[in-house]
C-alpha cells in the first residue's frame, strides 16, 4: 500500500533518486544514425543476407532499431537507433555478418536530441 502522506524527506529522497538514475543512464538518451556503406566485398551480400536480416530483426526485437532502409542509389544501408549507448551499439554493429565479412563499412553518428517534432518526443525522454 502506498502512503498518501509524503514528507519533505521523502520528496528529497525521490528527487535524489531521479538525479542518480539520470546520471546512470545519461549515455542512453542519445540516438544514432548508422551508415553501412558497401565496400569492396559487396558481392558477398546475397550469401550473407539471411544472417544480416536476423541481425536487423534482433535490433528491432531489442528495442534499439527505430528504422532501417537503403542508402540510395544502392550504396548500402542506414539505421536509426536509440535506447542504447555508443559502446553497446558499436558492439552490436560489429556482430552484423555484413560488417564481419567486410560487405559494408560502418559509420556511427551520435546525436544528442535537443528538439523534436511532437511525434518523436519519446526520443527526448
Amino acid at each position: 500500500m502506498i502512503s498518501r502522506h509524503v514528507t519533505g524527506m521523502h520528496v528529497l529522497n525521490l528527487k535524489l533518486a531521479v538525479v542518480i538514475l539520470a546520471a546512470l543512464f545519461k549515455g542512453v538518451t542519445a540516438m544514432f544514425i548508422v551508415l553501412l556503406k558497401f565496400s569492396d566485398n559487396r558481392g558477398q551480400a546475397g550469401q550473407l543476407m539471411d544472417g544480416h536480416s536476423e541481425w536487423i530483426k534482433r535490433g528491432f526485437d531489442d528495442g534499439v532499431f527505430l528504422l532501417v532502409g537503403g542508402i540510395q542509389p544502392g550504396k548500402g544501408g542506414g539505421i536509426i537507433a536509440h535506447n542504447t549507448t555508443l559502446s553497446e551499439l558499436e558492439a552490436r554493429v560489429s556482430k552484423d555478418p555484413f560488417v564481419i565479412e567486410n560487405v559494408v563499412t560502418p559509420d556511427i553518428i551520435e546525436i544528442s536530441p535537443a528538439r523534436a517534432d511532437d511525434r518523436l518526443g519519446f526520443l527526448l525522454d
